[in-house]
């Protein structure tokens, strides 16, 4: 049989330059096609073999991905009714936040197919005896459930830790890890970061480095680690940044003997979205879960277009969870494991992100830790210093947000519409130290818009 492109002659990286720099009349080459990106890697107009660095399998499995729902638990009865409808309208998992103990979990859980379902928990307080009747039911139940602890994540984004009874909350991790088998306790908040402005080689590192400060203080860690991380509408980045953490992730844990691959929970960022012209939403959001599939999120819980403004809603919550089943039955995004494998760019990009990203964790180590460097405020001085670039940028109108800072439709009121306030709440209380705060981009404008309606 002939083989395909036998007919061919092979060009060389020079033929395509030579041939590119002849069509630019005289322009040069670098100024006119080669880009840099904020984590300062020089984006080339072309790819090919030469640009492929070592190879790093990755067992990502784009056929396993599970479409999300969050349900936030404020009214037992209407949880469990919305969980069962989301379930048959095409959800595969749940993520349930929680404010406090006092929610009746067995109650919550009971009528759930849990058999059959994955299910998060966003605990927004930590408690011995709370996780541990969750540890009861995933026994009882055979369900897969993960519990999402992150006091570091906590104390980066409220700016103190979880009250518990216990001298701190790394013993209270370190007595759930010796006296539950069931369930998986410890996540990272990793969407921290991109959600305040960090670049993706910070928000590699500094994930990776809060991931590293619990396995230097929890003695047992034998449950998979589930990472949640937002994507922007860098399409191709995104999928490189996923396949990034994933990677360093594998070689940083196998230090600690922990051979289990990381979980990633993916969402749509905030940072990026609007108030006016917000069907726009709509378009980010299906790039953003596009990138979050091809670069291996094992579970994703898409973002409603209206979640800045809107309480939660059967509408917007149907839009969001069609899209992702667009994705995958309709798409065929689920069709192929390691989507992005051989992909020159995506492969170049993977491994320069992950290099940069290795070496800034390792900075972060030699200077004391994650902890230390947060404590002392370095963290947040380094993401406040990539969200100004980046609001600087927007605010001059080179980062552009459709229907926000360009295509503006001037007869869009919104003052009306807002169910829930969509800028950053102050709320002043005694913090120890000064927190990680997410901003999103279009804040300033969109304040300056409403007070003019």
């Amino acid at each position: 049989m002939k083989k395909l492109f036998n007919d061919f002659n092979p060009i060389s990286t020079k033929q395509w330059k030579q041939k590119i720099q002849f069509e630019l009349n005289g322009a040069d080459y670098n100024e006119t096609l080669v880009w840099n990106s904020p984590e300062d890697i020089k984006v080339k107009p072309f790819y090919d073999a030469s640009d492929l660095p070592k190879y790093f399998p990755l067992a990502t499995k784009a056929s396993e991905f599970k479409i999300c729902q969050n349900i936030f638990v404020f009214d037992i009865e209407k949880s469990i009714e919305r969980a069962l409808d989301t379930l048959n309208r095409g959800a595969e998992s749940l993520r349930f936040t929680i404010e406090n103990e006092a929610v009746a979990i067995d109650t919550l859980l009971e009528k759930l197919p849990l058999e059959k379902i994955t299910v998060y928990f966003h605990l927004r307080f930590i408690s011995i005896d709370f996780v541990k009747k969750i540890d009861a039911i995933a026994k009882q139940r055979n369900a897969t459930i993960f519990c999402n602890l992150d006091p570091i994540g906590q104390l980066a984004k409220d700016g103190n830790w979880f009250s518990t009874s216990e001298k701190n909350n790394f013993e209270t991790l370190s007595i759930l890890s010796k006296e539950t088998s069931n369930v998986s306790l410890i996540s990272i908040d990793g969407s921290l970061y991109q959600n305040a402005g960090a670049n993706m080689v910070q928000q590699i590192a500094y994930t990776l480095a809060h991931a590293n400060e619990y396995f230097n203080r929890i003695e047992l860690i034998n449950k998979p680690i589930v990472f949640e991380i937002s994507v922007g509408t860098n399409y191709f980045f995104e999928i490189a940044k996923l396949r990034a953490l994933r990677l360093l992730f594998n070689l940083i844990a196998k230090e600690y003997n922990h051979n289990l691959d990381c979980h990633l929970l993916v969402s749509p960022t905030k940072r990026n979205k609007t108030l006016y012209d917000y069907n726009v939403n709509m378009l980010r959001t299906t790039t953003e879960c596009m990138s979050a599939i091809l670069g291996g999120a094992n579970a994703i819980a898409n973002l409603p277009y209206d979640a800045l403004y809107h309480k939660d809603n059967e509408f917007g919550d149907r839009i969001a969870r069609n899209q992702l089943l667009i994705l995958k039955n309709e798409s065929y995004f689920d069709k192929v494991n390691n989507p992005a494998d051989g992909s020159y760019y995506i492969e170049n990009l993977t491994h320069q992100l992950a290099e940069k990203g290795l070496l800034l964790f390792k900075d972060i180590e030699a200077n004391g830790g994650f902890l230390k460097q947060l404590n002392d405020g370095i963290i947040k001085r380094k993401i406040q210093e990539s969200a100004d670039t980046a609001q600087n940028l927007f605010d001059s109108g080179k980062e552009i947000l459709l229907g926000t800072n360009k295509h503006t439709n001037k007869e869009d009121k919104m003052k009306n519409d807002l169910e829930l306030f969509p800028f950053i709440k102050v709320k002043p209380r005694k913090t120890l130290i000064t927190p990680i705060i997410e901003r999103r981009l279009s804040e300033k404008l969109e304040q300056e818009r409403l007070l003019k309606e």
